[in-house]
């Protein structure tokens, strides 16, 4: 068995999912073009978001979180900065 208590399956699916994202980031989440940048079809990337519950308004809503609290933490330093 795997030392790290995770399946082979788990891990493979876990970078799969990971790979979708990333691809649907860089082609501006069009499926069609993520599906020509990972070489599969737009019914398979459409399958597999479907199947690892993929939701393009919660994935950016975590980004723009993260990004938020960066901004805010930026214009505080500004702000503390100028005093």
């Amino acid at each position: 068995m795997n030392n790290a208590g995770t399946s082979l399956k788990s891990r493979i699916e876990e970078l799969e999912k990971e790979e979708i994202i990333k691809a649907l980031k860089e082609c501006g989440w069009v499926m069609a073009r993520a599906a020509k940048k990972l070489g599969i079809t737009e019914r398979m990337i459409g399958y597999k978001i479907n199947k690892y519950g993929l939701r393009i308004k919660e994935v950016r809503w975590s980004e723009g979180a993260s990004e938020e609290h960066e901004d805010n933490q930026e214009q505080k330093e500004s702000h503390e900065a100028i005093k």
